[in-house]
């Protein structure tokens, strides 16, 4: 009788302040911009803590002979895209992509030392009934020699900053983000 109501008090409360919380959740949470400017702004302050819980997630117990990247800051976004349709034969369909660049500054540490290095990002965003998806992310990264030639762009979408990316715009078309203060 007394865990009968025991489980009776648990789901009353949590009907009365679970909706509660979840009011205050609401009210705490950021639709998703449709203006892109907005969007990469709100997406720059919080990529680098998503991408390094992705990289948190994918690292193996054995901390001993690896190297780990950890982004510290993402910005400096630029918004004066590349003419590409120039390339292309007539076009089907309007482009509705938007191109973006941005940098991050990331540590990468060993067991020797700390060394921090810039990488350069263009992302390529499309709009959709749903809100924005990820199409493309292509990265130069920094030398860490400083003589060397620059390194040729790579395709990033499944790095971490890619998948912090499209984890964040999926919180996004939820409407799950936090306000910043």
């Amino acid at each position: 009788m007394k865990l009968w109501l025991l489980g009776l008090v648990i789901i009353i409360d949590g009907l009365i302040f679970g909706g509660w919380v979840n009011a205050q959740v609401k009210n705490t949470a950021v639709t998703c911009p449709t203006d892109v400017e907005t969007l990469m702004e709100l997406m720059l302050k919080d990529l680098p803590s998503y991408a390094n819980r992705v990289t948190q997630r994918t690292r193996d117990g054995d901390r001993q002979e690896q190297v780990y990247n950890y982004i510290l800051l993402a910005g400096r976004p630029e918004f004066e895209p590349l003419p590409l349709t120039n390339l292309q034969y007539k076009p089907v369909l309007s482009d509705t992509t938007k191109q973006f660049f941005f940098t991050t500054l990331e540590r990468q540490y060993n067991q020797q030392k700390a060394v921090n290095l810039q990488n350069y990002y263009w992302l390529f965003l499309a709009p959709t009934s749903e809100g924005w998806y990820s199409i493309l992310l292509f990265t130069q990264l920094a030398s860490i020699e400083g003589a060397s030639l620059p390194l040729p762009p790579q395709d990033a979408r499944n790095g971490a900053i890619g998948q912090g990316i499209s984890l964040w715009l999926r919180d996004c078309r939820a409407g799950i983000l936090r306000k910043h203060n």
